[in-house]
């Protein structure tokens, strides 16, 4: 019922048209009538203006700006009309009387029922089964330390001070409840003592049990059976559809599945569990049928691979259309090409980011993440609870990186500021792909105010059926954004249950509405991040690069590219073609990834800067977490050195 509630009410929303509207201490409000609504989202217009959209602006329809009318008489605060027509009428009281007769505001316990609206199932130190972000063949017992708008804040029971974990959502199937790994089959690494406890039934105050998740439907028999090929979204590149291998079924109709395009891993560490109900595997031929490149298996070129001749030549059964009717029929979702929303970037699960819906194929979606390349796409379910209406982040007090932006062009000559301002993609770290947005106080503001025909128009999606998530694995480390770019603004989230009051009298406008705390405003000042930092090879062990590679003092640079941001003129100047093999090690020394150094001995620059993820993976004898990392590492350093050939650099092998 959100559309309806808000569209057409009158709200007392701050007046930014005013003689003075960059002063701080402003505090003045006018009444406006919502005309739109586009997810969180309200498009305004102050009363008086008619038919006149001039001043028309969009306003977070949950943020401390916008209260029930009424509000300002209660805190006695004057209503001042804007400038611009504030000479319109004589009468200004008379005037709201006569507009405020019969119109609808904020229920009166709106606040109330949205702090109610973000009570999540879980509560800190509630403790669960979670996917091991590195080794996503096993869960791992972890507790939550945080929660925000019932995205979880998740570490490992074991995690150093510097493993941060990572982020997912209440509804994510990532997360299980404690004791699920045994019941299903599924390989489990958590303390003995744990492992006892659950083995004879008891649990302790914090365990989470199954009616805190998502349940499927019991007692289903198994519909694949191991060895069927099949198609899947690889867990751990979201823009790829490839083929698949069922290689064991579990129970409750759980399976574990192998992506086949990575080098095979016989202690199965590369395996991955999906139900056989989820929305992220897909019938042989499904991939052909909608126009959707696939990613062939290993040995194979794109060109090359055919299913039928697979097939016929590996012996395997194919997964048929069949197998995929126990899913049921396409859950309507209305979500089109184009619309914009605000989405969890799930390989940096932390990150929730400005994107647009690029392709809807029944209901699976294709989301852009906005001013990055395609290879950074990802595919979700439409219903997935990661993907949130425009707006989310600021009603639920959650960080929301911005588009990225082209860097500014200084004021030069035309022929400068055409090479200067052409596109550069910046690359975060990241342990699986490459790709967190950087934001920016204005691009947030950006995603609020934008073009009306581009908005979402769904409100917050509820899950209809089976809950999905690719794969949401994070970082080793916390990467954080550049230091020059702050947080930006957010609120809470709201979702209204009762039809708005009426306003019907003079005396309904002065009388007092009940209204909880969470009406004050909460603005979150913006963090401080981690100033550029540039390491130097200084150490009597690291040779010094030719006169051309290094700074002012002699020393050679070596760039750390986690948790900070390096300047352009130092990225220009270095020369990683030119590094020897001990320059590989500091690199990866400086970023954070020194126990690897060892595998890694008889690399030098121009050999590591043409390494495939494959290639990786093999050099550090399967480890896939710590392969992905560096991969990502190396794809930052080769996008930050040749920007311009950026986007072909970038993308996946």
């Amino acid at each position: 019922m959100w559309d309806s509630t808000f569209e057409g009410m009158k709200v007392e929303v701050k007046n930014t048209d005013t003689d003075n509207p960059m002063e701080k201490t402003n505090d003045f409000f006018w009444v406006a009538t919502v005309l739109k609504v586009k997810g969180y989202m309200g498009l305004l217009r102050y009363e008086g203006f008619g038919s006149d959209d001039s001043k028309d602006f969009w306003v977070n329809l949950c943020c401390s700006e916008v209260h029930p009318v009424g509000w300002c008489a209660t805190r006695g605060k004057p209503l001042i009309p804007p400038r611009t027509i504030e000479d319109k009428y004589t009468d200004w009281k008379k005037f709201l009387v006569k507009q405020l007769t019969g119109a609808r505001t904020l229920p009166a316990n709106f606040y109330t029922k949205l702090h109610d609206s973000l009570a999540s199932r879980f509560s800190v130190g509630s403790v669960m089964e979670v996917v091991d972000k590195n080794r996503i063949s096993q869960v791992k017992v972890a507790s939550v330390c945080e929660i925000i708008g019932k995205r979880l804040h998740v570490k490992y029971y074991d995690s150093s001070p510097e493993d941060n974990g990572f982020w997912c959502h209440e509804d994510s199937p990532l997360i299980h409840p404690v004791g699920w790994a045994f019941r299903i089959g599924h390989p489990l690494e958590a303390p003995q003592s744990y492992c006892q406890r659950v083995a004879t039934g008891r649990l302790l105050p914090n365990d989470t049990i199954p009616d805190m998740f998502y349940k499927y439907p019991a007692n289903e028999p198994p519909l694949f059976a191991e060895g069927m090929k099949l198609e899947a979204i690889d867990p751990l590149n979201l823009s790829a559809v490839c083929a698949a291998t069922v290689m064991q079924i579990l129970n409750e109709g759980y399976m574990m599945i192998r992506i086949d395009c990575y080098p095979a891993d016989a202690s199965g560490a590369d395996w991955f569990c999906y139900h056989q109900r989820s929305p992220c595997i897909f019938p042989v031929g499904f991939a052909l049928a909608n126009n959707i490149p696939l990613v062939p298996p290993s040995g194979y070129t794109a060109d090359q691979f055919n299913w039928e001749e697979y097939l016929k030549t590996s012996g395997a059964p194919p997964a048929g259309r069949g197998l995929f009717a126990a899913r049921g029929h396409v859950v309507s979702h209305g979500f089109v090409a184009g619309m914009r929303l605000e989405c969890a970037d799930l390989m940096d699960p932390r990150l929730v980011c400005v994107a647009t819906v690029a392709r809807v194929v029944s209901d699976l979606l294709k989301v852009h993440f906005d001013g990055w390349g395609s290879e950074y796409d990802q595919w979700l379910w439409a219903h997935s609870t990661d993907m949130y209406p425009v707006g989310w982040c600021r009603a639920v007090r959650h960080r929301l990186e911005g588009p990225l932006q082209p860097p500014a062009a200084p004021r030069t000559t035309r022929k400068n500021q055409a090479k200067q301002s052409r596109r550069r993609r910046r690359h975060v770290a990241k342990t699986v792909t490459l790709r967190p947005p950087n934001t920016t106080e204005e691009s947030s503001q950006n995603s609020e105010t934008g073009d009306t025909k581009s908005l979402s128009e769904n409100g917050e999606t509820k899950s209809l059926s089976p809950p999905t998530s690719v794969s949401e694995m994070s970082a080793d480390v916390e990467q954080r954004p550049d230091a020059d770019e702050p947080q930006s603004e957010v609120k809470m989230e709201v979702e209204p249950e009762t039809p708005p009051s009426e306003v019907k009298t003079e005396e309904t406008i002065e009388q007092p509405i009940e209204e909880s705390a969470e009406t004050t405003p909460i603005d979150v000042p913006a963090e401080n991040f981690p100033s550029e930092q540039i390491y130097k090879a200084e150490s009597e062990d690291t040779p010094m690069l030719p006169a051309d590679d290094t700074d002012s003092s002699g020393d050679k640079l070596i760039p750390r590219l986690v948790n900070t941001t390096v300047s352009l003129d130092i990225l220009n100047s270095l020369d990683p073609e030119n590094w020897t093999t001990a320059d590989v090690e500091k690199f990866l020394t400086v970023n954070d990834c020194q126990p690897y150094c060892i595998n890694f001995a008889h690399i030098d620059g121009p050999m590591m800067l043409q390494l495939t993820k494959d290639e990786i993976i093999e050099l550090l004898e399967m480890k896939v977490g710590p392969s992905l990392k560096i991969f990502d590492l190396i794809q930052q350093l080769r996008c930050k050195i040749k920007q311009p050939q950026c986007r072909l650099l970038g993308s996946f092998k």
